[in-house]
């Protein structure tokens, strides 16, 4: 290149560069950060109970051939085998234990430590309550409390707890009009992860969206459930999913979605949602 010509690049492109440093957002203002992971796809096995109980192993070397990349337990199904030789079996098969549905009493008094030293060794840190025994405004409040302590128990072993949302939890309202999701959300520690579920929130009346952007960085983990169309797979009912998972992504703070289908045919409906979220670029 020509000394006059190369001396003339460097100051357009030292200009360039000024530019963009004095108004970055000119350039990136919709770019995600440069480090921040992009959220993994797992499966909740509630939705291949019937398949586990006939053929556990090869039940689980299907989910990894359709492509997922995690598990979530439920029904503490996860207790019935040695740690070490069912991760042996998810590491065998690609897969990571993203999260279990395990009942309150696990995750109170001395039972939590046990809890939290069996997922330490499956290499899971979201341990995620499916439901609560609270049906009263007061008993959401105390509800809200005892998580709040249970969240920072967890927090000093590298772990996160969590409430799975259900459509009952979004019929329930106080006098300011929150549901009982909401009450024991806006009452607990922001520790506790918010495990909406878009399903059954829509079949509450809830509203998915909305709860996601009032918790922000809060969703970690999500059931991803279609709505409006009977046995429909995720991306072939009505949910209006590129709005929902750009709101998981821009505020959520979503590190897994957790597909979950509790009809007939599972295995199909699984392998067709997976193939639907990676169309939409997930």
């Amino acid at each position: 290149m020509h000394q006059t010509t190369r001396r003339n690049f460097l100051r357009s492109t030292a200009a360039i560069t000024a530019g963009a440093l004095a108004a970055p957002s000119l350039f990136a203002a919709d770019a995600p950060p440069a480090n921040k992971p992009k959220p993994q796809i797992g499966v909740q096995l509630y939705s291949v109970r019937n398949e586990l109980k006939t053929d556990f192993d090869g039940t689980i070397e299907k989910l990894g051939k359709i492509g997922f990349a995690g598990v979530e337990f439920a029904s503490l199904m996860e207790r019935q085998r040695k740690p070490k030789d069912l991760r042996k079996l998810l590491d065998d098969n690609g897969l990571k234990t993203c999260g279990t549905h395990t009942p309150l009493q696990t995750l109170t008094g001395d039972a939590l430590k046990v809890t939290i030293d069996l997922h330490k060794e499956l290499g899971n840190t979201f341990l995620i309550a499916p439901s609560l025994p609270a049906k009263t405004i007061e008993q959401w409040q105390e509800m809200a409390k005892r998580f709040a302590d249970i969240a920072a128990k967890c927090k000093e072993q590298g772990m996160h707890t969590g409430y799975h949302a259900h459509a009952g939890d979004f019929k329930l309202k106080d006098d300011t009009g929150r549901t009982s999701w909401e009450l024991f959300f806006d009452t607990t520690s922001p520790d506790v992860i918010h495990q909406i579920d878009t399903g059954n929130t829509l079949d509450g009346g809830g509203d998915p969206l909305a709860m996601i952007k009032k918790y922000p960085g809060r969703t970690k983990s999500s059931h991803v459930k279609e709505h409006g169309v009977k046995d429909a797979p995720v991306g072939e009912g009505k949910v209006d999913w590129k709005t929902y998972l750009d709101a998981y992504e821009s505020v959520g703070g979503i590190e897994w979605y957790v597909v979950e289908y509790e009809q007939a045919d599972p295995l199909a409906k699984l392998k067709a949602s997976l193939e639907n979220l990676k169309k939409m670029g997930r």
